[in-house]
């Protein structure tokens, strides 16, 4: 008797229970302001310059397309990507114990960058270590901070332009036509 009254005693509470029960609302979590400034800031790179230096103009050329690639595919901005002009270097080879020469070469040096913004410090070394993995050989790279230097490296001064202003100085300067009209 006693398991019968409650069994019965049991069904009556989960029915009136059930019955008297509002619907339940899954609502978000509270989360104050507050917990959005301790997360800790990742640190940004404002503009990076990856700066590609070769002998080998076609294999440097493929290795700046890689790279552009490489920082696509890992979600960075790509800002610019230019070429600079190639510098000559001219080696001569002395016979032993003498001032004679035995050859003489001209290697050219030819550099690519790719400028890349808001990367993240985190990504710098995943970045690195993927670019040295895929380096070819006689290509140097080097990752640095954009400065202004780099920018004054990037246009080169037009050389007759120059001299021609400096022709008009040397002559008496630019000639300033006044207006004559009278009102």
């Amino acid at each position: 008797m006693y398991r019968a009254l409650t069994s019965r005693l049991g069904q009556v509470i989960t029915q009136k229970s059930v019955k008297n029960l509002a619907p339940i609302r899954c609502m978000g979590l509270y989360e104050p302001d507050y917990l959005d400034k301790l997360r800790p800031q990742v640190p940004v790179y404002e503009n990076l310059n990856i700066e590609m230096t070769g002998y080998d103009y076609p294999v440097l050329e493929s290795y700046q397309r890689l790279v552009h690639e490489i920082c696509e595919t890992m979600e960075m901005s790509v800002s610019d990507c230019w070429a600079l002009p190639a510098k000559e270097e001219t080696i001569t080879r002395f016979k032993a114990n003498s001032s004679t020469v035995d050859s003489s070469y001209l290697l050219k040096t030819y550099k690519r960058i790719v400028q890349v913004e808001q990367v993240k410090a985190h990504q710098v070394p995943l970045l690195t270590r993927i670019i040295q993995a895929g380096l070819p050989e006689g290509v140097k790279v080097n990752i640095m901070e954009h400065t202004e230097l780099h920018d004054k490296e990037r246009y080169v001064p037009d050389q007759e332009l120059i001299e021609l202003k400096q022709e008009l100085t040397d002559i008496g300067g630019p000639v300033i036509k006044k207006d004559k009209r009278r009102r």
